[in-house]
């Protein structure tokens, strides 16, 4: 039985764990979607449904609270104009966890945290547009060497 047992503590110092979760938050609201392991994304369900509980009312001392728990105000204003819009008439149940295998390195379990009802274009934010006739003009002017 697991009476009186408050969280989990994924093997890691309360300072590890705390910054583990809020870089994972961030991660979770900037690309809606991450892959993790089942039992870091168990601990990271309900933080992000309480960061968007608090973002659905926008006081100033909800914003204070949200840049405090997630220390970004990009992920702060992102939950406080987008996801809370989206998920207003949602009474909770705000990310969904997928199962996704196991890790073949050593076995553990996997699974996808994601928002439900996502948005799909979030995932590539970082990923730089590759314009075509620039790559074109790369391989056009390195001189190619003679082989001998």
């Amino acid at each position: 039985m697991r009476h009186k047992f408050g969280y989990k503590k994924l093997n890691r110092t309360s300072e590890h764990r705390k910054a583990l979760i809020k870089n994972m938050l961030n991660s979770l609201v900037k690309y809606e979607q991450i892959t993790t392991t089942l039992p870091k994304a168990k601990v990271l369900k309900p933080q992000a449904d309480k960061l968007i509980t608090l973002g659905k009312k926008d006081t100033l001392q909800n914003t204070r609270t949200l840049i405090s728990k997630l220390q970004d105000e990009a992920s702060a204003s992102k939950i406080r104009k987008t996801l809370s819009k989206r998920y207003q008439d949602r009474k909770g149940g705000y990310t969904r966890i997928i199962k996704a295998g196991f890790r073949y390195g050593d076995n553990a379990p996997m699974a996808v945290i994601e928002f439900v009802d996502r948005d799909v274009e979030a995932k590539k934010v970082d990923k730089k547009k590759i314009d075509k006739s620039k790559v074109e003009e790369k391989k056009l002017d390195t001189p190619k060497e003679a082989t001998a």
